[in-house]
Parts: C-alpha cells; structure tokens; sequence
C-alpha cells in the first residue's frame, strides 16, 4: 500500500474516532471501545511504518536538523503523522473519560476536544484549565475551605 493511501486512511480513521467521542453520549461505553480500536490500529500501522522504514532515513534525533532530514524520508514523516494522530486520539479518550468522572457536560469537554484533535497539547492544556475551573466551582463551601 503506498505512502499516499496510508496517509488518507490513517487520517480518516482518526477522524471517524474523533467524531465518535465529540457525538455520543459522555457515558456510552461502546465509544471508549471504537476509539480505542481505532487509537490501537493507528498504533500498529506506525509499528508497520517504523519497522519498514526505520533504516532509510537519514537523520537523527539530535538536532532540529537532524529531525528535519530524518522527516524527509516520506515513510517516516509519514510515521511521524500516525504517531500524532495515534497520541492525540488516546488523549481525546483520557480527555472524554475525565470529563465523564468528574461530571463536566458535553459541551464543556467539546471545545477541548477540538483543540485536542488541531492542536494536540494546547487542547490538553485547555481541557486540564476548564476540568479545574468545573471542579473547583462544583465543589461545597466546606470543602472548599478544608
């Protein structure tokens, strides 16, 4: 399968989890399962990408230089998109199980789930703000003053 195809499957399965966790129900299971599916077939296409292309790259990880002449073999910037689609997804799910524990509401955690999906560690960080803001706001009086 060439470089081209993966790169469009890949993506799109991404996003298919990505829908999955923004459109369902905070407490459906069946979604922790179909994202995780996806997030763990992600996982093995970049073991794929890694165990092939490995070796054909030159460049390294020492350097910004290094990384960019690493990032020019096609197969492993390739790789290197599926690593960021794989992680950003299992941060999606951590994100959609947190909010569901701590009782946020769906349109609390969606904002943060775009971010996530765009800006990877910026969404985190939004996600980590407005899990605080929610939780510190919900609690008792009493407990507040502990």
């Amino acid at each position: 399968m060439s470089p081209d195809t993966l790169f469009s499957i890949a993506g799109t399965s991404a996003t298919l989890g990505w829908l999955a966790l923004a459109l369902t129900p905070l407490r459906w299971a069946l979604t922790r399962t179909v994202a995780l599916c996806v997030g763990a077939g992600l996982a093995v296409v970049y073991a794929a990408l890694i165990a092939v292309y490995w070796t054909q790259g030159s460049g390294d990880f020492n350097s910004l230089a290094g990384v960019a002449s690493l990032f020019q073999h096609p197969g492993l910037l390739l790789a290197g998109w599926v690593h960021y689609l794989a992680f950003d997804l299992l941060v999606g799910i951590w994100e959609r199980e947190e909010a569901a524990r701590v009782g946020m509401s769906r349109w609390a955690l969606l904002p943060c789930l775009a971010l996530t999906f765009l800006f990877g560690p910026i969404g985190w960080l939004a996600f980590l703000g407005v899990r605080h803001f929610f939780t510190s706001t919900r609690l008792a009086p009493s407990a507040r003053t502990a």
